[in-house]
């Protein structure tokens, strides 16, 4: 089993995010993972640094610490190729600790460049096209793809790694684990679902997300998981088709924070963040992200030192 801490890219600065991520290593941490978004869920979180650069930035400052993108879209807002690219170039920077976590995003941050933002149906599809030309670009020389909905001319990407990064497909049900395991090298949840698990049915590495809030008390968790994560609890059909965070403050307008302490595990007790995290073990997952929205970092970090990490 490893451990990744999830960079909460959407509530702290750039240079803050790195910080976390060079104590996340000190204290046992196996990696990290980073959202790509380009605007915060709610205005609440008030940040929306650039991943690339981040995730950069972190793997200089660090030495066996594994990264990953959880996860970005490279259909609209991005070009395949350019995801190809930066992929590589940071799997070199990294010396080969890079993961790519690809999924088909949400109109939050991809309706930005004005290219509007297609039916999931469409979605689904781009992405195949985008795993395509990823895959492509990454055997090497010039290469050309004509897709209905994308498309590639005379490209190279000139610096590849000797070993190419594992592709993590996010997959919220079974045609995407599928996908997962047709176009990528891993799998990317956030849900404890075995279905998903099984209809992957691939060797490599199994990521998912278990939201966490850790503070002194239950009540300080779940009121601050509640002033910055209520988003969460509004349902994948709604996460991916608002556009703005005002909206997202408008639908999470009647979540409460006793609706939070049921998704997160709140307060300071370890044994219900081990039950949590095996739950997700006996799914199949092999890489849980502990994902903390609770007021302190430092002190969920120590926590993780001090009361998880031994007792696993």
């Amino acid at each position: 089993m490893r451990f990744g801490y999830k960079l909460m890219a959407e509530s702290f600065d750039p240079k803050e995010l790195i910080r976390q991520a060079v104590r996340a290593e000190q204290a046992g941490f196996d990696f990290v993972e980073i959202s790509d978004h380009f605007h915060p869920w709610l205005e609440e979180q008030g940040h929306s640094p650039f991943a690339w650069n981040v995730l950069s930035a972190i793997a200089a400052r660090t030495d066996r610490l594994g990264l990953a993108t959880g996860v970005t879209c490279p259909t609209v807002r991005y070009h395949p190729a350019i995801i190809a690219q930066a992929a590589a170039t940071l799997a070199i920077i990294s010396d080969g600790r890079f993961t790519l976590g690809i999924g088909s995003g949400e109109r939050l941050n991809e309706h930005v460049v004005g290219r509007g933002w297609p039916s999931v149906t469409i979605r689904q599809e781009m992405l195949v096209e985008a795993l395509d030309i990823i895959n492509l670009l990454w055997k090497g020389g010039y290469r050309s793809y004509q897709g209905k909905y994308l498309q590639l001319e005379d490209a190279r990407v000139w610096d590849l790694p000797e070993t190419l990064p594992v592709i993590a497909v996010a997959a919220g049900g079974p045609k995407a684990a599928e996908l997962a395991r047709t176009h990528g090298s891993g799998l990317f949840a956030t849900e404890p679902r075995k279905d998903l698990v099984d209809a992957y049915g691939g060797s490599g590495p199994k990521y998912a997300e278990v939201p966490m809030a850790w503070a002194p008390t239950a009540e300080a968790a779940a009121a601050e998981a509640h002033r910055t994560s209520r988003w969460a609890l509004t349902g994948w059909k709604v996460m991916t088709e608002l556009p703005n965070p005002v909206n997202f403050d408008a639908a999470s307008q009647t979540v409460r924070a006793e609706d939070v302490r049921e998704k997160f595990v709140c307060g300071p007790e370890p044994q219900p963040y081990l039950d949590a995290l095996r739950t997700y073990a006996e799914a199949g997952f092999d890489h849980l992200v502990l994902q903390n929205a609770g007021p302190d970092p430092d002190g969920f970090l120590d926590f993780f030192q001090r009361e998880i990490k031994p007792r696993w």
